[in-house]
């Protein structure tokens, strides 16, 4: 398996910093915000480094206002992300992070990104319904309700959703509950905490 050694690190501030000057979209920024979360909380889960994988939570989507399709994004943005001196392995998973740039996914953290992307909306969504608003109110059954639903969410991939847990390593379900439990202690954040 390839290691990349960065020689050094994106702060969190300073990855916010490249979203802010490239992302105007607030539900955008919330998820991006909320693939940190749960980046993070797989990384203390899994003993790695908790910084570099928040960051790359949070730069993953930087460029989609930029370069809004698949022929772009998220491609055209990593120069910007190497001009800025993010680290390698940060560049890397966010390339790996979407299938048509045909950058593998070698190590735990591209596959925790890949993982984590698509099932944040598709929980984002089942938030939004619920009669408060609030992230705080859904369960692990809730969101398996509404994943019966084809025509709820219609735009989140559950097959990609069910192939990245798969390739992580997580259960699909247990995933699931990771990655909400992650969202719902930074609720606020991310426009869940309901009305």
């Amino acid at each position: 398996m390839q290691r990349f050694r960065p020689t050094s690190m994106t702060t969190r501030q300073e990855a916010l910093d490249i979203v802010r000057q490239h992302v105007k979209n607030g539900n955008l920024v919330r998820h991006m915000l909320a693939v940190e979360a749960a980046m993070r909380h797989y990384a203390r889960l899994l003993g790695e480094d908790e910084e570099s994988w928040g960051v790359t939570g949070i730069l993953h989507d930087f460029d989609w206002e930029l370069h809004p399709t698949l022929e772009q994004h998220p491609q055209a943005g990593t120069p910007i992300l190497r001009q800025r001196g993010v680290p390698e392995e940060i560049v890397q998973a966010v390339l790996s992070h979407a299938d048509h740039t045909g950058v593998p996914r070698l190590t735990r953290m591209q596959k925790a990104l890949y993982a984590c992307d698509e099932i944040t909306g598709l929980i984002t969504a089942v938030a939004l319904v619920r009669p408060s608003k609030a992230i705080a109110d859904v369960s692990v059954k809730s969101i398996k309700n509404k994943w019966k639903d084809k025509a709820f969410a219609a735009g989140t991939d559950r097959h990609e959703m069910e192939a990245a847990a798969a390739e992580f390593g997580v259960e699909l379900w247990e995933h699931a509950g990771n990655v909400l439990a992650a969202m719902q202690a930074h609720a606020a954040d991310l426009g869940l905490a309901g009305g």
